[in-house]
């Protein structure tokens, strides 16, 4: 009878076990593009925003698949949804590794993105594998193991790339995820998918992808090959036509990707509005300081190889993963007021001074891990805010909205950097400017600044998480 009883929870264990492990690859393969940016522009002889282009597709598809994800989940069964995730993911590394030029290296990274949908599946299956009080502490493995991919994969990028070649940096990682997604055919239990008479709305999946895909791709053309004001204005029309259309179909759809109709409570659209500019500032921070890193001119640059990037980007790393797991309790402790402020105040001045102050590697590596603190505890608290805002039962749509936003601000945030590196390229050698650099470092100052005027305006108290948080829990 014993026997019995523990035969679940110790598959469940080692299932976790295998979980674990393939959090802590994809979050190697989600990282290697940062360090190693630079070198992929070069080698692939693209613009600055161009590069930008393949970090940010595949936060677009984390962003549009995340919302799905869970509802996949139930529906099929979690393991058989994470198993087809996993088998594009690899697909997309395979082809990331072969890509010969950018168009395919960037089809790999959209087909990668799915993976950010694993961790709401691995969440579904760790909860239906374990007691309640070890899924708990299996959530927090889970998610820590995939935050220290992130570094794993910010210190291997480097000797990959260089010893070998950066095919390796994708190849490696996405041998990983097929070995462990293997193991876990064989040790996952099998999850029975949930009836449900609610459609997955794809129409809505589609037409953000679209409009993001085209808004991205658009800021690239407009920037870097200086399109005519007729191809300007059809552009936009496009991206103004699919978003428009998103919004219709998401506010018409029985069970939308996203719950539109909960921006209508004033902490939602206010925790979302926060959330896409302090996403926004630190995108452009983070895109901007490794181009700055690696970039080798006259004055200014450092000539750094993709292995000392990850180096100095490694500091800012940690201090972002610790300051996302801390934010909901500073935010407790001083009010989600004072920690917006802070935030603003700390990121706009850190980037203003970056301006004038460039010359030494020590100043980019501590402007990282000052901006990295600052968003991550800013965005944490805002997505508490938003969860304590809402119905119990309406915390996974509340969620996923933020996450959404938060994801649209990085990418947005980084392709304005490419294109201000652009804009100020140097007609002789092509290579960014160091007033391209300085206007990069001030507008991210600015846009953050423009949060301390949204905090004013929507008159955000410092108590706010609090009595919210206690109204809820009436």
């Amino acid at each position: 009878m014993s026997l019995a009883v523990a035969s679940p929870v110790r598959i469940g264990r080692l299932s976790i076990g295998a979980l674990g492990i393939l959090a802590l690859a994809l979050g190697t393969l989600q990282s290697v593009v940062e360090p190693a940016l630079p070198q992929l522009q070069r080698e692939l002889g693209v613009s600055p925003s161009e590069g930008a282009l393949i970090g940010n597709t595949l936060l677009i598809t984390g962003a549009v698949i995340t919302p799905v994800a869970g509802k996949l989940g139930d529906r099929y069964g979690g393991k058989r949804v994470l198993i087809w995730l996993m088998a594009v993911v690899s697909a997309g590394g395979v082809l990331a590794s072969l890509a010969p030029d950018l168009p395919v290296l960037l089809l790999g990274q959209i087909l990668q993105g799915v993976m950010v949908g694993a961790l709401p599946l691995s969440f579904i299956l760790v909860r239906k594998n374990l007691p309640a009080r070890e899924s708990q502490v299996a959530i927090g493995v889970v998610m820590a193991l995939f935050t220290g991919g992130g570094m794993v994969g910010t210190l291997i990028a480097g000797p990959l790339s260089e010893e070998l070649s950066w095919h390796w940096m994708f190849a490696l990682p996405t041998i990983a995820i097929i070995a462990t997604t293997l193991v876990l055919m064989r040790l996952m239990p099998h999850d029975p998918p949930i009836a449900s008479d609610e459609r997955i709305d794809w129409p809505g999946v589609a037409l953000l992808s679209g409009a993001l895909l085209a808004f991205m791709i658009g800021l690239v053309r407009v920037t870097g090959d200086g399109l005519p004001p007729l191809a300007v204005v059809a552009l936009t029309l496009l991206v103004a036509a699919l978003a428009t259309a998103w919004v219709v179909v998401e506010r018409r759809a029985a069970s939308p990707m996203v719950d539109l109709r909960m921006l209508a409570k004033p902490a939602m659209w206010h925790s979302c509005v926060l959330t896409l500019v302090v996403t926004t500032s630190f995108g452009m921070v983070a895109f901007l300081l490794p181009q700055m890193f690696a970039i080798s001119a006259h004055g200014y640059g450092f000539g750094l190889s993709t292995t000392d990037i990850g180096l100095f980007l490694l500091p800012g790393a940690i201090a972002g993963a610790v300051s996302d797991s801390v934010g909901g309790v500073v935010a407790r402790r001083f009010g989600l007021r004072a920690v917006l402020v802070g935030g603003a105040v700390v990121t706009a001045a850190t980037t203003i001074t970056l301006a004038s102050l460039h010359t030494a590697a020590w100043q980019l590596v501590l402007a990282k891990a000052l901006t990295a603190i600052a968003a991550g505890v800013a965005g944490t608290a805002l997505l508490t805010r938003a969860a304590a805002a809402v119905d119990t039962g309406d915390t996974g749509i509340a969620t996923s909205l933020l996450v959404v936003t938060r994801v649209i601000g990085v990418a947005l945030g980084s392709q304005v950097g490419g294109a201000i590196l652009d804009s100020g390229a140097d007609s002789k050698t092509g290579l960014p400017t160091e007033s391209a650099f300085v206007t990069g470092f001030v507008t991210a100052g600015l846009v953050a600044a423009v949060s301390l005027l949204i905090v004013r305006i929507t008159k955000i108290r410092s108590t706010q998480i609090r009595s919210t948080q206690n109204g809820a829990q009436a």
